[in-house]
């Protein structure tokens, strides 16, 4: 049996079904987004069965992507959760067949309480559809299943509606990276555009030596910092030099070296620093790839040393 085959012919069907669907869309899409966007309370997704874990992604997407969400399960909705629905509200219901009766019993009630009322269902006549404002209409022409029956390209449809549901709002609100990032604070994206130099990098105990220091005196600096740097500055504390392992490994191949040399007469001069602590981590990050170093310095507008952040903070923070 060629399982390869089968793959792509359930893909090929799948895909076939959104392309179909595209061209079918009706306005009552669009009627669907207005309702939404009226919304002054929240957007509840119900349904039942396979239905109901499209649903259930389907709300989580509204929630992180602006609109407030929740899916409600109609069985729990039975036994007291309606109390969750109020008339500012508007309802998603999600039924293939628009029959189902668990479905179909909490129908009345939503409309009871005055909730506008999507379906989205492939009858329009059904019980589902005959109770809805607006009905999204599930155009499938085939189950990508042998059968022709286990929902599968009617899933894929109902899925890739929702999603086409959020883009439409996002765009609608233009929602933003930042927008997005703030919902998932805990996220890649969320660091990426949130978290700071300023919140990373170290402030206390900089391993930081004088002007007219020796190398032997940069030598225990960089020990005792293990940053396996120090920064060189003036009597103002403003950088003047940066010194690393390797710049002590150079000056030891020197033929005439002393350890009671100036270390700045081996560091590295003018080395990379920002004087900006509000730079995003990210572009510290790249920043510090573009110049294939390890330690970035910060300081303030006169030069002064307030900080560092090491490479391997940010890889331990998960910035990327």
């Amino acid at each position: 049996m060629n399982y390869k085959q089968i793959a792509q012919e359930t893909l090929e069907i799948e895909a076939q079904t959104l392309l179909h669907a595209a061209t079918l869309l009706e306005d009552s899409f669009s009627r669907a987004i207005d309702i939404i966007l009226s919304c002054k309370g929240k957007l509840i997704v119900t349904g039942v069965g396979k239905s109901g874990l499209i649903g259930a992604k389907m709300a989580a997407t509204f929630a992180s992507t602006g609109t407030p969400s929740f899916f409600l399960h109609p069985t729990e909705a039975l036994h007291g959760d309606l109390g969750m629905i109020e008339k500012n509200d508007v309802v998603i219901g999600i039924s293939y067949s628009g029959e189902s009766e668990e479905l179909s019993a909490i129908l009345p009630h939503i409309k009871r309480f005055g909730a506008p009322l999507i379906g989205m269902t492939k009858n329009e006549k059904s019980t589902l559809g005959s109770h809805s404002d607006v009905v999204i209409k599930l155009n499938v022409q085939k189950e990508a299943c042998p059968i022709d029956t286990a929902p599968t390209s009617s899933t894929t449809l109902t899925l890739a509606l929702g999603d086409a549901l959020a883009v439409a709002l996002m765009r609608a609100r233009n929602f933003q990276k930042s927008d997005f990032a703030s919902f998932h604070p805990g996220g890649a994206l969320g660091k990426k555009l949130f978290v700071k130099v300023s919140n990373l990098m170290q402030k206390e105990k900089l391993p930081l030596i004088q002007k007219d220091a020796t190398v032997k005196e940069a030598i225990f600096a960089i020990s005792e910092g293990r940053l396996g740097t120090t920064l060189i500055v003036d009597d103002y504390g403003r950088l003047i030099a940066l010194m690393s392992d390797g710049d002590v490994r150079r000056a030891l191949m020197s033929k005439e070296f002393s350890l009671e040399d100036k270390a700045l007469d081996y560091a590295t001069k003018q080395p990379t620093a920002i004087d900006n602590a509000d730079m995003l981590a990210s572009d510290a990050l790249i920043l510090i790839e573009e110049k294939k170093i390890q330690l970035l310095v910060i300081t303030n507008s006169e030069q002064q040393v307030q900080g560092v952040l090491h490479i391997h903070t940010l890889i331990e923070k998960g910035i990327s």
